[in-house]
């Protein structure tokens, strides 16, 4: 069995294409070849080229065929219609950002997404409400046009080895330059659906198992339990045993955090797992506590340039400073509110009545 994997140096990549190996299949691997990764083992077939234009995917597949074909980078789209004919079963990779109200809570009354957010809730339909999300649920429409069989997977933020965003870096350099705290927007408190690397590559092979379960499906996927990012803060601080202070910081101010919190509101943003789990199986292999863990131990020893590509995409200035004057205005506003006196019972008792002897109407607290 011959599959193709287009992509395959990414965060899940290495993992989908040994996996592959592992069931048997003559894995070829189609990327622009601008970096290899040791993970991918030299059996291994490279075709270099531009997976984005369709002349260009045209140019370097040829007349191929494949039996199965994970499509996990390029303009999926083009890639879809290049291989109409020429393989057997076809599994593509979006993301969840597709969903209306995704990038735009505001959008939706009430505001943000519904609590877990289904498959079949809403996408966005046209470019004039949102270019970005259009064209990744134009695409999940256009391969299943194409390849009716196929399945498709809306991923979530990825963590793990090879991420182009690594936010985990932005709390892994602060331990490492030995900060004092770290502040995290609206208590840190924002629950969003992510995936450790290897949870999404197993995904997406159960749907290679599994052809008949998945096919024509769109599945959502990430980790089954979902962390806070205060809760995420707190994993990788105790995986490089590191003690500071976590300050909460209300989101419209907390400027230092955006980075990290990879949102601008604190919307959540939670993914229903209920079909994936159901119709194919699945189920984490690592928790997000083992998987953050994993990504700790990557990083350290792959550490990113300070000021290099990685930290300029993740927009995260480290200005220390700044964040430490931030961290002084919050604390003496907080000594100015918590002086703002209110006549208001903050003992919150039980509301039921406790009477404490038989036939009495009312408690000690008049209930």
């Amino acid at each position: 069995m011959k599959a193709l994997v287009v992509g395959g140096t990414g965060p899940t990549g290495p993992y989908i294409v040994n996996g592959l190996l592992q069931r048997g299949y003559q894995v070829t691997i189609f990327h622009r070849g601008t970096h290899e990764i040791p993970e991918i083992p030299p059996e291994v077939e490279h075709i270099h080229g531009d997976p984005h234009f369709r002349e260009t995917i045209d140019e370097a597949l040829g007349n191929r065929t494949f039996d199965l074909a994970v499509v996990t980078y390029g303009r999926i789209r083009f890639v879809a219609e290049a291989l109409v004919g020429k393989m057997g079963r076809f599994i593509g990779v979006g993301g969840v950002a597709a969903y209306r109200g995704f990038m735009q809570p505001h959008v939706l009354s009430p505001s943000g997404l519904p609590n877990p957010t289904p498959e079949d809730f809403p996408v966005v339909e046209s470019e004039e409400e949102l270019r970005f999300s259009y064209l990744i649920a134009s695409t999940e429409q256009e391969v299943l046009k194409c390849h009716p069989t196929a399945a498709y997977f809306r991923y979530p933020y990825v963590y793990g080895p090879y991420q182009l965003i690594p936010r985990e870096w932005c709390i892994m350099r602060r331990i490492l330059d030995k900060r004092p705290h770290i502040i995290v927007p609206d208590g840190g408190l924002t629950l969003s659906t992510h995936g450790y690397a290897e949870n999404l590559a197993h995904a997406v092979l159960l749907s290679a198992d599994k052809p008949k379960e998945s096919a024509g499906q769109i599945y959502n996927c990430g980790d089954e339990q979902t962390l806070t990012l205060r809760q995420v803060v707190e994993v990788i601080a105790r995986a490089m045993n590191h003690q500071w202070e976590i300050v909460e910081i209300p989101n419209a101010v907390a400027t230092p955090a955006k980075p990290m919190a990879l949102q601008d509101s604190s919307h959540h943003r939670l993914m229903d797992l209920a079909k994936i789990k159901n119709e194919i199986g699945y189920k984490d292999l690592y928790t997000p506590e083992q998987g953050l863990e994993k990504t700790v131990q990557w990083y350290l020893k792959n550490q990113p340039e300070h000021g290099g590509e990685i930290e300029k995409r993740l927009q995260d200035p480290f200005d220390y400073a700044g964040e430490d004057r931030l961290i002084a205005v919050y604390k003496e506003c907080l000594e100015k509110l918590a002086a703002v006196p209110f006549n208001i019972d903050t003992s919150r008792p039980h509301p039921y009545a406790h009477p404490k002897a038989p036939g009495q109407q009312r408690d000690h607290r008049e209930r």
